[in-house]
């Protein structure tokens, strides 16, 4: 038995790739917060991008650099609270 199919009102839907194209929260956990598989949402970027490998290629890396970005400020602390009590 196949699950039932629902329309996404266009609204929503531009709501959902805007997130996407933000980079800020991964494509599972929006598809989580409205109710659509995250299968939906890969098909709506094909469908409505020329170049959807590049996008999500982009979105790939904006999420790799504030990864690493956080890696990178944690490092730094780390970094100077031990120097300080080499120094201290």
């Amino acid at each position: 038995m196949s699950t039932p199919k629902y329309r996404v009102a266009p609204e929503v839907k531009q709501q959902i790739l805007q997130k996407v194209r933000d980079g800020t929260i991964p494509v599972p956990q929006i598809a989580t917060e409205h109710g659509v598989a995250p299968q939906t949402i890969y098909g709506w970027l094909g469908a409505g991008a020329r170049r959807p490998s590049v996008e999500l290629e982009n979105l790939k890396l904006r999420r790799e650099n504030q990864q690493l970005t956080e890696i990178i400020g944690r490092l730094t602390v780390e970094l100077s609270v031990k120097k300080k009590k080499y120094d201290g």
